[in-house]
């Protein structure tokens, strides 16, 4: 049974649109019909460059459209908040970029306030929607690494001479390594450990007021622990390491998976030695994925999958992390 598209207009002309507009064009429940910047000339050349169909001149405009169900915000962090509630408002569904605040208590009461307005609400993580996320999940559950004890996670990538004007640079706008790349390494490490922990340590390196590097270790009820590292220093690095009581699972470009989507599985063999399988999922668009699953709960009229309050339990660890890197001890959750 066929379903209307979900109508869908992008607030801000940000560079990131790119990663997301062949996912909207490809998509067979999304219908891009309208972006909006600050300026009119701004708006009409990228409707045009990007074969959008309407432009608005404000913000503003594009959530007093009636032709427009749902909206994607790519803003800078510090304006996440705002611009989801003048959404929620207009009764918009929205797609937020990650992360949904700069903390955990403003992105709380911004869901809340969403509920509150009958609009459904997701942060823009796309690997969660990944089939070869469910299909690790699935390999997990069935007891084929044993238990899963330990989680390694890092995120890095260079930026060039760490400019003050750019934006992740500029700590009143949520700059830092910690919200910008650390948010995906806290959101595995939570997602493969299935548990939340009790006790964070990080370092960080500081540039402007806001984290460039920051690496850490989590401890866990159980005693079971965790290790990341993230920020602007350090080559592109995006894997994740799941280690079980009898195998292991490393998982390359996790966060921005190749055509092939690929994890590997490590078996020791001898004392020494190591056997590895190869799994892969190909052919897959985790960017396609995650509208078609904003789409199915907006049509559902349910939450999604996974729920908004992921993002309050991963601030709340990041608001641990960044305590304890700016106090230099160990932070209780």
């Amino acid at each position: 049974m066929s379903h209307p598209k979900l109508r869908w207009g992008i607030l801000g002309v940000a560079g990131i649109n790119q990663r997301l507009l062949p996912a909207f064009k490809a998509s067979t429940t999304a219908d891009l019909v309208g972006i909006a910047s600050r300026t009119q000339v701004k708006a009409d050349a990228a409707a045009k460059a990007d074969g959008i169909p309407r432009a608005f001149g404000t913000y503003e405009s594009l959530l007093n459209d009636p032709g427009i169900d749902a909206v994607y915000i790519p803003l800078p962090n510090h304006l996440h908040d705002e611009w989801t509630r003048k959404a929620a408002d207009a009764g918009k569904h929205i797609l937020c970029e990650k992360p949904m605040t700069c903390d955990a208590a403003s992105a709380e009461k911004l869901i809340a306030y969403c509920r509150g307005k009958s609009v459904r609400l997701m942060d823009g993580f796309m690997w969660p929607h990944h089939p070869r996320t469910h299909k690790i999940r699935e390999f997990i559950d069935s007891g084929a690494i044993g238990t899963v004890q330990k989680v390694n996670a890092a995120f890095t990538f260079n930026l060039a001479g760490l400019p003050t004007d750019n934006i992740r640079m500029q700590p009143h706008a949520g700059g830092g390594g910690l919200l910008d790349v650390g948010c995906y390494t806290t959101y595995a490490i939570r997602w493969w450990m299935r548990a939340e922990p009790i006790m964070v340590f990080a370092k960080a390196v500081f540039v402007n007021g806001v984290d460039v590097a920051m690496s850490g270790v989590w401890t866990f009820a159980d005693g079971r622990t965790a290790n990341f590292d993230c920020g602007f220093t350090s080559p592109l690095r995006t894997w994740v390491e799941i280690v079980g009581s009898e195998a292991v699972i490393r998982i390359p470009n996790m966060w921005i998976p190749d055509d092939r989507a690929v994890f590997e599985v490590q078996r020791q063999a001898g004392d020494f030695g190591n056997g590895t399988e190869e799994i892969s999922t190909p052919g897959q668009n985790q960017m396609v994925h995650m509208l078609d699953d904003f789409a199915a709960a907006v049509r559902e009229q349910r939450e999604p999958d996974p729920s908004p309050d992921e993002a309050v339990k991963s601030l709340k660890v990041m608001d641990a992390l960044r305590k304890s890197a700016f106090d230099g001890v160990e932070v209780t959750l």
